[in-house]
């Protein structure tokens, strides 16, 4: 289905929540649908890309971080995740891992066409997970794809034993996360999950405070290895335990080959956020 223009993300939220009202949101189908959703000519607000930039820590260039991609494309996606038949309810899912592939850098002043699709829905111990794969072409080639693993949680699952966890790598950085993480990222990424953002959201699902979003996390490690990022890679992260807000997080990185492997772990107790790597 080609759209006129990404849709609005406001409308797409108050559908979703619309979705938990006993009597009011629609069955859940019981594999993904067969539905790919594609945008054209998507364009770049310079202003918006600056404020991005400054919320995540990446520098701020006419070359587009590729974790900005994502956001510039997320709506498409939502509109996708809250079609009829969808079958993992958007409100309260959880973002369980995230890869991106640049083939070639994306500059400010290129237009963007991007096409969505949902595939591999599987069973999880906690529920059941799927694949929203968001893609971007310039000119017919294929420059970035982001594919981001979403588990739906169901009573009933069994809890993994964690054993001992090993201990933390050394930090190269310590971050200080205040609640403004939430709030800032929820405007320049119009992920406006009201998890991250209200109190009492984050404790209506489970959490006793609000949570950053794990692109926000995935995004603040990206800028830290900005200056040494190639022309072309795939970074690859698994969310753990979420960030509270506020929190102070510690940022580790190593070499491994010609890429990077890197963590995001808690400066109080070691507790892993997230793990990654770039190759």
């Amino acid at each position: 289905m080609e759209l006129d223009g990404l849709p609005a993300s406001g409308a797409l939220y108050r559908r979703a929540l619309l979705g938990v009202v006993p009597g009011v949101g629609g069955r859940r189908g019981g594999d993904v649908p067969g539905l790919e959703l594609a945008v054209g000519g998507v364009s770049v607000d310079q202003r918006h890309l600056a404020d991005y930039d400054r919320v995540c820590g990446f520098r701020l260039t006419d070359r587009l971080p590729a974790t900005y991609l994502h956001v510039l494309g997320f709506p498409l996606s939502l509109r996708l995740m809250t079609s009829p038949g969808f079958p993992i309810p958007l409100t309260g899912v959880v973002h369980v891992a995230n890869r991106i592939t640049v083939h070639r850098p994306v500059e400010v002043g290129e237009r963007v066409d991007f096409h969505t699709y949902a595939e591999n829905l599987r069973p999880h111990e906690r529920g059941r997970q799927l694949d929203v794969v968001l893609v971007g072409s310039i000119g017919g080639e294929e420059v970035w794809r982001g594919v981001s693993t979403y588990l739906g949680k169901e009573r009933g699952g069994p809890r993994r034993d964690r054993g001992d966890r090993p201990a933390p790598p050394a930090a190269s950085a310590r971050w200080r996360v205040t609640p403004r993480v939430g709030t800032d990222y929820a405007r320049v990424s119009g992920d406006h999950n009201p998890i991250h953002t209200s109190k009492l959201g984050a404790r209506l699902f489970g959490f006793p405070r609000p949570i950053a979003h794990g692109m926000w996390s995935k995004a603040r490690c990206l800028a830290a290895l900005e200056p040494r990022l190639p022309e072309a890679y795939t970074v690859d992260v698994a969310f753990k335990l979420p960030v509270p807000l506020p929190s102070t997080v510690a940022f580790s990185a190593s070499p491994n080959g010609a890429g990077w492997d890197f963590a995001l772990h808690s400066a109080r107790d070691g507790r892993p956020h997230l793990t990654g790597s770039v190759r």
